[in-house]
């Protein structure tokens, strides 16, 4: 049987690629002649240049830049050519802060901006920044302060959005004029605007850390920078990425692209897709966030177009089947029901390819 197996991350477990030798793993047990494609996948949030990094001839240029609370992080930029690659979620990603430790209001993309810039000193000329994971909600301030931009008062661009309560004037010249030759590509995972009810802080704000009493203050916050900024700029899809990050490089003349699309494209996740007779993707959760932007939606159409069944493996699932259906998904099967949530999360690699067993023995005759 030819299978292409095509994953995203298990968030906090186990990377796209290990997901994906996983599966393959686990297929193979029972079907070891099986003729089988990997294709890990990344939607522009963390992994983003772990599954490039797989298909890009490119060098990696490691740099230190500020984390969301200003400590220094390590990070890298894949450069290929006149084109690098940035993972945002690198230098402002949730899994760089505890849980406990999170100030999201505080929280900046400073290091984004640094990243971007580390991007531009090496050479590139068309920088793609990858979107998602974000631990920050500062509407990219960060980001434009790293690049040059300057506010009223001064330092209100810095600090998160806080700093952001008595912004009165912002000044984009000198970052749209370092970056006057190049071309920047934000490849998003969602399509939110910046602001209200559908914008980063109603949607995104409580897996931040931003408590539902707070979210008005912090949106009203991100509403003087687009007043400051450009209002109109702020409605435009994948605005609200990344907390925001989205609209601070659509202010730098930014094309929003899908990751997932993106990253597909880069795979050749298409021509795979047309050689097999089943394609494998899945997620650590399988819930409502995986039905549009997201490497699940984004591979069960690819699977769909080439008119080939397509399986999900989840950590947990939590859409039913009609839902499913909708997105062109033939099943899906969840680790916690399979082996139990205490032995998935204590060996996410081994009952993933257990998983992955019990599905090929519903599929190989």
């Amino acid at each position: 049987m030819r299978v292409l197996i095509a994953p995203d991350k298990f968030a906090g477990t186990l990377t796209a690629v290990e997901a994906a030798t996983a599966i393959e793993a686990g297929w193979r047990r029972r079907d070891p002649d099986a003729e089988v494609y990997i294709a890990p996948m990344a939607d522009g949030g963390p992994g983003f240049l772990d599954v490039l990094g797989t298909v890009v001839d490119g060098t990696l240029l490691s740099v230190t830049v500020h984390g969301p609370l200003g400590e220094p992080v390590p990070a890298t930029v894949l450069l290929a050519g006149e084109t690098a690659y940035v993972e945002s979620a690198q230098a402002c990603g949730l899994h760089l802060v505890e849980p406990d430790g999170r100030r999201p209001e505080d929280a900046t993309t400073y290091g984004v901006g640094e990243l971007v810039a580390a991007a531009v000193d090496a050479g590139a000329r068309r920088v793609i920044i990858g979107l998602g994971g974000s631990g920050t909600n500062d509407g990219g301030a960060g980001l434009l302060a790293a690049l040059g931009a300057t506010a009223e008062p001064a330092g209100a661009l810095e600090a998160g959005p806080t700093a952001l309560a008595e912004l009165t004037r912002v000044d984009l010249a000198p970052a749209r004029e370092r970056l006057a030759r190049v071309t920047l590509v934000a490849a998003t995972d969602v399509e939110n605007p910046l602001l209200g009810l559908r914008g980063a802080t109603s949607v995104f704000g409580s897996q931040k850390g931003i408590g539902d009493e707070r979210k008005p203050v912090v949106d009203g916050w991100l509403t003087r920078l687009a007043d400051a900024a450009d209002r109109k700029a702020a409605d435009a899809k994948g605005a609200g990425a990344a907390g925001g990050l989205g609209y601070a490089l659509l202010l730098l003349g930014a094309e929003r692209v899908s990751g997932i699309d993106l990253v597909a494209e880069l795979t050749g996740l298409r021509h795979a897709a047309g050689k097999v007779d089943l394609v494998l993707t899945g997620e650590g959760a399988f819930d409502f966030q995986s039905r549009a932007g997201k490497v699940v939606a984004g591979v069960a159409k690819v699977a769909n177009d080439a008119m080939r069944p397509c399986v999900v493996l989840a950590g947990k699932v939590q859409i039913g089947a009609r839902e499913m259906r909708t997105m062109g998904i033939e099943s899906a099967y969840a680790l916690v029901d399979s082996v139990g949530e205490e032995q998935a999360f204590a060996d996410p690699q081994g009952s993933l390819a257990t998983v992955a067993e019990r599905v090929a023995r519903s599929w190989v005759r």
